[in-house]
């Protein structure tokens, strides 16, 4: 899949929380953030579809929009993208970053925790 601009993503997490949704209705949820007129949203959901991020069908007049491209695939290229990038592939030192400057929660703690249990867990035997 090629690459997701930052404005296309915008357009892309208004459909992964409503979707199918109208062109119309994609304006109207990024009107408080954006400034964008409906041309712009339109040409925005049109390069997704031709990426293959989004798909459409036709509902009479008008075009019902919906994400093929999954949140969670998504968020997974890219954050591999960026630690391969930044890190060099290795996720301590990110988390280690984030931990020596406070910026973890303890409910992300807490996650983690049992992320590296279940991970513990399942490759025990390897």
């Amino acid at each position: 899949m090629k690459d997701i601009s930052q404005a296309e993503l915008e357009v892309l997490k208004v459909l992964w929380q409503h979707s199918p949704a109208t062109a119309n209705q994609v304006v109207e949820a990024l009107a408080d953030a954006s400034q964008w007129h409906e041309k712009t949203v339109k040409t925005l959901l049109n390069r997704l579809v031709t990426k293959g991020a989004v798909s459409f069908e036709k509902d009479g007049r008008a075009y019902l929009y919906s994400p093929v491209l999954q949140q969670s695939d998504y968020q997974l290229k890219e954050s591999q993208s960026f630690i391969q990038r930044v890190f060099s592939g290795r996720i301590a030192p990110l988390v280690a970053g984030f931990a020596q400057h406070d910026k973890l929660a303890e409910q992300d703690i807490a996650e983690l925790k049992q992320l590296i249990a279940r991970w513990e867990l399942e490759n025990k035997n390897d």
